[in-house]
C-alpha cells in the first residue's frame, strides 16, 4: 500500500501536509470544548457566576465546534481530490502497461482480472485514500492527545478507559487476522464472476442456440455463491464490530460515571485552592474525562473502520502493483528503418517456437523469404501452426529460436512503432470497435501522424469489396456499429476488418485466416483486387481453402509444425503429399487437372 503512495505527485503531497494541518487543528478545537465543557458545568453549579461568563464558554463551544467543520470540510476536499487523482493516474498507468504487454503477459494475469484490477481494485485504493486522510490520521492525534489531556485527572479513570481501548485493539487484531485471507480470495472471486459474466454475455448467440441456459445459470450461481459467501463472512465479521464497540462505549461510560460517583461522595465538604468546593472539583473532573475518554473511543472506533477496509485495500494495492511490476517481455528496439532495397520482404531463418512453461515446440526450424510484392500463403491441418507463425511477424510473442527479419532487419531490433507500421494485420476473428463504419476503417495510425482522410476510407473499402453494402445502408460510412459489430454480418465485419488493413497502406499484409467468412466470388474478387491495386505490398496468407491460396507466388505447407513443402500450387501438387491430401478434399478431379 506505500509503494502506491509513491505514484502521488508533488502537489498532492502539499495537499496531504495541508490536510494534516487542518487535522491537527480540528483535534486540538474538538478537545477544548471539554475545557469549556467543565468551565459550563463550575459556573452553573456555582452560586453568584455571571450569566455572561456562561454565555462566553457557550460561545468559544459553538465557535470551536464551527471552526472545526470547516476544517473538516477541507481535509473532505482535499481528500476527495488527491483520491481521485490517484485513482487516475494509476488507471492510466494500468491501462498503458497492459498495452504494452505481449500476449504472454496478457494470458498470465487473464483479461478478466486485469479488468477488475484496473476498476474495482482501483475503487478500493481511492475510498482508502479519501478515508485515510480524513480518519487513519486523525484518529491516532486524537487518540494520544486525548490520553495526555487525561493523565494526571484520576488513575480509576484512566484504568477504566485503558481497559476499553483493550478490548478495541483485541477485536480490531482478531478482525484483520481472520477477514485478511477472506479479502484476498474476495478479489480473485471477483475476477471469476466477470469472466463467467462476459463469457456468456459474449457467446451468448452460442448459448441460446444450444438451449445452455440453464448450464450457464449453474456456472454463474456457483461464482455467485462462492462471492456472496465469502462477502458473507466478511460483513458479518465487521457486523461484529459495531456491538463491540457500542457495548464498550456504554460499559466504559458506566464505570466512569460509578467511579465518579464514588470520588464525589468521598471528596470532602471544602474549598480547594481555587476556591471551588472540592465535590464541585471532582464532578467538573468527571465530565470532562467522559469526554475525552469518549473522543479515545471514537479515535479507536474510526481506526477500527479503518482496520477493517485496510486489508482489502492493501490486497488490491499488491494486485495493481503486481501489473505495475511486470516487464513486458517483448523490449523494444531502436530501428525506424530497414534495408532501403529490401522494403516489404520478409524472412524466416531457423525459426523455432513454444508457449511460454510449454514442453513441445508449436514450430520447428521453420525457413523461408517472402520478396517484395509476393504473395505467400500457409496452409495445413488444424494445429499444424499457420496461425501461430503468422502471429509471430507483427511480434506478439517471440521466436524461440532463430530469427525473423523484415527489410533485411530482425524485428526485434525494430521499436515497436515502426515495426506495426510496416504490417497491416486481420485477424482470424474480426474485431470491430464500437463507433461507426468510416472509423472502423480509419483505426489507428500509420505513422503518418495524419488522420485518413475521406477519400482514402472510401478506397480502402471498394478494394475490401464493402462499398457496396455500405453505401447501401441508410447512414453509409457513418453508420454506427454496435459494440463487436453484433449488428452486421460476420462478412461484412471480415471486409470492414480488410479494409482497415488496407487503408493503413503497409508494405506488409497479414491475412490470419481472414477470408473464411467470404463467398467464392467476393474472395476472389477481393484477392484480385488486392493484388490491383496494392502493387509492390508483400502478403502473408493463412487459409483453409486451397481455392483462396492456389494463385499464390509461393505456397508453405506445414505439418505438426514444420514446413513439408513450398512452392507454387502445381509444384506441390505433384511433389507435397500433405498439400495434395489436402487438395483431395477440396477439389474435384477436374479443378486439380486443370
Amino acid at each position: 500500500m506505500i509503494k502506491i503512495l509513491g505514484y502521488l505527485k508533488p502537489k498532492e503531497w502539499l495537499m496531504g501536509l495541508l490536510s494534516l494541518g487542518f487535522v491537527v487543528m480540528q483535534v486540538w478545537l474538538d478537545l477544548k470544548l471539554p475545557e469549556y465543557m467543565a468551565e459550563i458545568t463550575t459556573l452553573v453549579q456555582t452560586p453568584g457566576s455571571a450569566m455572561g461568563d456562561i454565555w462566553r464558554a457557550g460561545g468559544m463551544m459553538l465557535l470551536c465546534t464551527l471552526c472545526s467543520l470547516g476544517g473538516a470540510v477541507i481535509v473532505g476536499f482535499f481528500a476527495a481530490i488527491i483520491g481521485a487523482r490517484l485513482s487516475r493516474r494509476l488507471r492510466s498507468l494500468l491501462f498503458n502497461r497492459v498495452d504494452a504487454f505481449s500476449m504472454e503477459e496478457i494470458n498470465r494475469f487473464s483479461t478478466d482480472s486485469l479488468i477488475t484490477r484496473s476498476t474495482n481494485d482501483i475503487t478500493q485504493i481511492q475510498m482508502i485514500i479519501a478515508m485515510g486522510l480524513q480518519v487513519m490520521i486523525r484518529a491516532p492525534i486524537m487518540a494520544i492527545w486525548a490520553i495526555i489531556k487525561i493523565s494526571g485527572k484520576g488513575y480509576e479513570w484512566t484504568l477504566a478507559t485503558g481497559i476499553a481501548v483493550l478490548v478495541l485493539l483485541v477485536m480490531s487484531t482478531l478482525l484483520m487476522i481472520f477477514a485478511m485471507p477472506k479479502f484476498k480470495k474476495m478479489q480473485s472471486l471477483i475476477d471469476n464472476m466477470n469472466r463467467v459474466t462476459r463469457e456468456n454475455l459474449t457467446g451468448l448467440r452460442v448459448v441460446r442456440a444450444y438451449n445452455a441456459e440453464g448450464y450457464q445459470e449453474e456456472k454463474f450461481e456457483k461464482a455467485n455463491e462462492e462471492l456472496t459467501a465469502t462477502q458473507l463472512f466478511t460483513s458479518r465479521a465487521m457486523a461484529i464490530a459495531m456491538p463491540v464497540i457500542t457495548m464498550t462505549i456504554s460499559a466504559m461510560s458506566l464505570t466512569i460515571y460509578w467511579i465518579g460517583a464514588y470520588l464525589i461522595d468521598a471528596a470532602p465538604m471544602v474549598l480547594n485552592a481555587d476556591g471551588v468546593p472540592e465535590k464541585l472539583a471532582v464532578f467538573a473532573n468527571m465530565v470532562v474525562f467522559m469526554q475525552y475518554s469518549v473522543q479515545i473511543i471514537f479515535a479507536f472506533m474510526m481506526l477500527v473502520m479503518i482496520f477493517i477496509m485496510l486489508p482489502r485495500a492493501s490486497v488490491s494495492a499488491v494486485r495493481i502493483k503486481e501489473v505495475l511490476d511486470t516487464k513486458p517481455s517483448l523490449l523494444d528496439g531502436t530501428r525506424e528503418t530497414g534495408v532501403s532495397d529490401a522494403k516489404g520482404e520478409v524472412e524466416f531463418r531457423n525459426v523455432s517456437f513454444k508457449y511460454p512453461d510449454a514442453a513441445e515446440y508449436v514450430l520447428e526450424d521453420v525457413n523461408f523469404t517472402a520478396g517484395r510484392g509476393e504473395s505467400v500463403a500457409f496452409i495445413g491441418s488444424t494445429g499444424s501452426g499457420k496461425s501461430t507463425l503468422i502471429n509471430l511477424v507483427p511480434r506478439f510473442f517471440d521466436a524461440t529460436e532463430g530469427e525473423i527479419l523484415i527489410n533485411g532487419v530482425d524485428i526485434r531490433d525494430y521499436t515497436s512503432e515502426a515495426l506495426l507500421n510496416k504490417i497491416g494485420y486481420v485477424p482470424q476473428r474480426a474485431v470491430i470497435f464500437k463507433g461507426t463504419i468510416s472509423s472502423n476503417i480509419a483505426f489507428g495510425d500509420n505513422g503518418s501522424g495524419e488522420a485518413y482522410s475521406e477519400e482514402e476510407v472510401k478506397k480502402a473499402a471498394e478494394i475490401a469489396q464493402a462499398a457496396e453494402f455500405i453505401e447501401q445502408i441508410e447512414d453509409g460510412y457513418m453508420s454506427e456499429i454496435a459494440q463487436e459489430g453484433t449488428n452486421i454480418s460476420g462478412g461484412q465485419k471480415q471486409r470492414i476488418a480488410i479494409a482497415r488493413a488496407v487503408c493503413r497502406n503497409p508494405e506488409i499484409y497479414v491475412f490470419d485466416d481472414s477470408f473464411s467468412a467470404l463467398d467464392y466470388k467476393t474472395d476472389k474478387q477481393l484477392r484480385n483486387a488486392i493484388k490491383k491495386e496494392t502493387k509492390g505490398v508483400t502478403s502473408l496468407i493463412v487459409a483453409q481453402r486451397i481455392a483462396t491460396i492456389m494463385d499464390a507466388d509461393k505456397i508453405i505447407v506445414l505439418d505438426e509444425g514444420r514446413v513439408v513443402g513450398q512452392g507454387t500450387h502445381r509444384e506441390l501438387l505433384r511433389g507435397c503429399e500433405v498439400y495434395r491430401q489436402i487438395a483431395e478434399s477440396q477439389l474435384s478431379e477436374e479443378e486439380l487437372a486443370s
